[in-house]
């Protein structure tokens, strides 16, 4: 079957699942295969759970007419959402970066659903397959589809981007983060900056940070590039108020509060306004649709816990993310601080440095305490508490429980689970 009769097949049945235990009645099902599961095997129970069509790659298992026999089922998928993207009217928005790019996806939808029908990536579904789903929500009315890309390696981006086809393009920042995969920090510019390769070469939009010297460096004199600055007058202006705890910015006489805590966070509050604006969205709206904007998910949530005022920030973490967090923490006003700080992952052979780099960063900020928790911050020099898993943290805590109310800072890679700390505080 070729991708336009499948797609017919799509707008008549347009729910897509990949995992039957989420089938859902009249969708279809796409037997997606991973390193210990093959959705082939999976193809009639999806049927049996209520999907309309099967789309499968092992004629084996091809029963009925209700089964679509392809190629490659994840070739497909992805075929099928270009398509799908090429046939509609809405225009694509790309995201990529180091830190950031969740946040920053939800503001710029929050801010432009104030006027056009949006949809963006559920949660951090980045990659060749949730860039594909996300593509294939799509409808009839959508005018602007927000798409988060995420990448550990190069090419990756190249590749998403041949999928998605961004009309317009925005990279969050150039950090520290899968330096296992892209080798260094060069390797991550390099890799990110797909996203511009692609945009320039098919002379796209580009929105940029123009305070940030690699991005101006990349697109240069680039007419397609529109951008905010704290100080640069080419560039549309945008305030930086500060930041104790929660993000206040200004733009067109206008201040903005935020409910994102961290300096960090300014660039991805500035985006947003700068691409409201773009896009026409009254400065009001704009203002409204950030103010009301909460997050959630673990990351920079500010929550109160047995009189401790905690700052969790556990979705995720490497090297510049967990630098700029402790940064923050130091800043914000607070007499009795802590911080608990779990391994970050994925940074191949510069773990151990760029742990100890942490460790000694932490130490310098002179908080009242300091938990290092996991196998790598468990192997730094150090006179702060270490602890070589989460459980051995939690048992400490049992044992020694916290007694002066304090401010707490929760940081570290989603394969630490450190929002798993509330239960012991």
């Amino acid at each position: 079957m070729n991708i336009a009769d499948l797609h017919s097949i799509f707008l008549e049945f347009p729910n897509v699942c990949t995992d039957t235990r989420k089938i859902t009645e009249n969708c279809i099902f796409f037997a997606l295969k991973g390193d210990n599961f093959n959705g082939n095997k999976f193809a009639s129970d999806a049927l049996q759970k209520g999907a309309k069509y099967v789309v499968i790659d092992e004629k084996e298992y091809a029963e009925s007419d209700a089964h679509i026999l392809v190629d490659d089922v994840l070739k497909t998928i992805q075929e099928l959402a270009t398509y799908h993207r090429n046939q509609s009217s809405a225009k694509v928005i790309s995201l990529t970066g180091s830190n950031g790019k969740t946040t920053t996806k939800e503001l710029i939808n929050v801010v432009l659903s104030k006027r056009y029908k949006t949809i963006a990536t559920v949660g951090n579904l980045n990659n060749h397959i949730g860039v594909p789903l996300t593509l294939l929500s799509i409808q009839n009315d959508t005018e602007i589809a927000i798409v988060e890309m995420g990448a550990n390696h190069q090419k990756e981006i190249e590749f998403l981007c041949g999928i998605a086809q961004p009309d317009f393009g925005y990279i969050t920042n150039f950090g520290k983060a899968h330096l296992e995969g892209f080798g260094s920090e060069e390797g991550v510019i390099k890799g990110k900056s797909e996203l511009y390769d692609y945009l320039l070469s098919h002379e796209r939009n580009v929105f940029l940070n123009a305070d940030d010297p690699i991005q101006l460096e990349k697109l240069g004199s680039y007419i397609k590039k529109f951008g905010f600055s704290t100080e640069k007058h080419q560039f549309y202006k945008i305030e930086f108020l500060g930041a104790n705890p929660f993000v206040k910015i200004k733009a067109e006489d206008i201040s903005i509060n935020s409910q994102l805590i961290g300096s960090y966070n300014f660039t991805n509050c500035a985006v947003a306004v700068l691409i409201g604006k773009y896009f026409g969205v009254p400065m009001n709206d704009v203002k409204d649709a950030i103010e009301s904007y909460i997050p959630e998910n673990n990351r920079s949530q500010i929550l109160e816990k047995n009189g401790h005022r905690v700052i969790l920030d556990a979705y995720n973490a490497n090297p510049t993310s967990m630098k700029a967090a402790l940064e923050n923490f130091k800043e914000i006003e607070g007499k009795h601080k802590i911080a608990f700080l779990g391994d970050m992952f994925e940074l191949g052979e510069t773990a151990s440095k760029e742990h100890q780099n942490i460790a000694d960063l932490a130490k310098q900020c002179d908080f009242a305490d300091v938990y290092l928790i996991g196998e790598n911050f468990n192997g730094v020099r150090t006179s702060m508490k270490t602890f070589v898993s989460f459980d051995s943290a939690a048992t400490y805590l049992k044992e020694h429980p916290l007694k002066e109310e304090a401010d707490l800072l929760i940081k570290g890679s989603r394969g630490m689970a450190l929002e798993r700390l509330l239960d012991f505080i």
